[in-house]
């Protein structure tokens, strides 16, 4: 029982994390590289717990949105996204705009992975194991991978735009900050009135929730589909420069 639950918290992991790896097409991240940034992200799953713990004790909230951007959204980008500037901005495999995206996701999965598996594991019965690990499978974990797209992205165009870099840094956090607490404000208020007197409010923001999702999708693939022409054009000029140099 417990391998299929393991199985049910990690697959949607290794399907979108071999996603964004087949993508990059041009020069491919050092298998090490991944794994270290994947790494990475079960890291920021302590850092995260610390950054909450003291929120709390500065100042405790109890509405829907303080849970979304206080609890969630504002810790979990921001430790992914320190993360990402100590530890990648500056390594030597972080050379093409691509490359932001590939990192950042990675460091998006590796946290997803350990969040879903303990979500997964503190279920009440196999059953309700079950469906919490298809809900995830389906919401969260494509969630991390999107504010990660959202991040790396900007991460990239910081990185290969330096006349733009304060501004595309800022964008970097601010950015997957705001999509992260939007989609867990929208889906946690609309599951909380389902179950009051104002369920057709709850409807009306779940549909507004999957409108969201559905945008985030489709913002993530042509961000995805932008920067792996970047970086074609890079990669040629690359081989061009290398051609006149000879």
């Amino acid at each position: 029982m417990n391998i299929i639950i393991l199985a049910l918290a990690v697959l949607p992991v290794i399907v979108l994390a071999w996603y964004v790896y087949k993508k990059d097409k041009y020069e491919k991240e050092p298998f090490s590289m991944l794994l270290f940034a994947f790494f990475l992200g079960i890291l920021a799953i302590p850092m995260d717990l610390v950054v909450v713990g003291i929120i709390n004790s500065l100042w405790k909230g109890s509405t829907v949105f303080y849970s979304a951007f206080w609890e969630a959204g504002i810790p979990e980008e921001l430790c992914k996204w320190a993360l990402f500037m100590i530890v990648i901005w500056k390594n030597k495999n972080f050379n093409e705009y691509f490359d932001g995206i590939v990192y950042a996701c990675f460091i998006g999965l590796g946290f997803a992975c350990v969040e879903n598996i303990m979500y997964v594991f503190n279920s009440e019965s196999f059953g309700s194991a079950i469906g919490v690990g298809v809900m995830r499978a389906l919401l969260s974990v494509p969630g991390h991978f999107l504010f990660a797209v959202i991040m790396g992205y900007f991460l990239g165009m910081a990185k290969f735009k330096p006349m733009y870099r304060s501004k595309y840094l800022i964008y970097s956090i601010v950015f997957p900050v705001v999509a992260h607490g939007l989609f867990d404000y929208l889906l946690m208020l609309s599951s909380a009135l389902s179950e009051s007197e104002m369920e057709w409010v709850g409807v009306v923001l779940l549909l507004g929730f999957i409108y969201f999702d559905i945008r985030m999708w489709k913002f993530g693939v042509k961000r995805i589909a932008k920067m792996q022409e970047r970086s074609r054009i890079e990669h040629n000029n690359e081989i061009f420069r290398r051609i006149f140099k000879s």
